[in-house]
């Protein structure tokens, strides 16, 4: 049974139904560095199998692609998984298709989803579920558990269902129009921009740096936090972030970057350098 109305799709429901399955274990490989990505790389690996399946080179090329940083709101993450395989399956019917532009659509979808996700799932419908569950686990009420994973998990396990259907339903029937009408190429310059926007925002919010240098002394101090501040916010955090980058593009082992950043923090903060 294929999922949209093209004839000639690779990726049926029920390969998306094991991409459902696939992104349940989601978050057991978070870490910092890179967050969600082996999980994603995972939930689609047997889409990009049967995508790539006389393209071993093409295979190896696109698990590398998904091992890029990503992190989302998992619940939705079979939604950037669809649109990812329809991607991926459009670059092997087009020659000319920029692969670069996969990744960036999965960057400009990572804020706007995890907030959705984050505010209805995790504000809203767990506090909800262990408002509920509470209420009767005091009373001593086996239903207390019980209600609380069926309130929270059923509608959670629903939406990861309809993510995935949808997400490539999505991705092949609406980009191959856009494809056909000569639009291709502005909308991947679109978000391209949109994921470096996201990005950029990610980086001011995750990467806190600040100095606690002033120039003067007593009350008419004035900060050069402050002064930083007023030229641009996060200023400092942007330039830790291009230092890491340029480090990791010289292929620097990533623990003798974190070696090195905390005999920096501690150094530092020692000195008064760093608040």
């Amino acid at each position: 049974m294929k999922t949209s109305n093209n004839e000639n799709s690779v990726i049926t429901k029920k390969d998306l139904k094991k991409m459902f399955w696939r992104s349940l274990p989601m978050e057991f490989s978070w870490h910092y560095e890179r967050q969600m990505h082996m999980g994603f790389c995972t939930m689609i690996s047997q889409g990009l199998r049967k995508i790539y399946k006389d393209d071993p080179d093409g295979l190896k090329a696109a698990l590398k692609r998904h091992l890029e940083f990503f992190n989302i709101t998992a619940h939705v993450s079979p939604f950037v998984g669809g649109i990812t395989l329809a991607m991926e399956e459009m670059n092997t019917k087009q020659e000319d298709f920029d692969v670069s532009s996969i990744n960036a659509v999965k960057a400009a979808l990572m804020g706007p989803l995890s907030g959705i996700g984050d505010s209805l799932l995790l504000g809203t419908l767990r506090v909800l579920a262990v408002g509920i569950g509470t209420s009767l686990a005091l009373k001593g009420s086996i239903l207390g558990p019980i209600l609380f994973l069926l309130i929270f998990n059923i509608p959670a396990f629903i939406l990861r269902y309809v993510c995935a259907m949808k997400g490539y339903e999505l991705g092949a029937t609406y980009l191959e129009k856009i494809q056909k009408s000569g639009l291709m190429q502005k909308f991947m310059l679109a978000a391209a921009i949109l994921g470096v926007m996201v990005i950029g925002g990610m980086t001011n919010e995750l990467v806190s740096v600040t100095t606690s240098l002033a120039i003067g002394s007593g009350d008419s101090a004035t900060k050069i936090q402050t002064v930083l501040d007023g030229i641009m916010p996060g200023m400092l955090g942007l330039g830790a972030t291009g230092i890491y980058y340029k480090l990791l593009g010289k292929n620097i082992n990533i623990m003798w970057i974190i070696i090195g950043t905390a005999v920096f923090g501690i150094f530092c903060a020692q000195f008064g350098i760093l608040g």
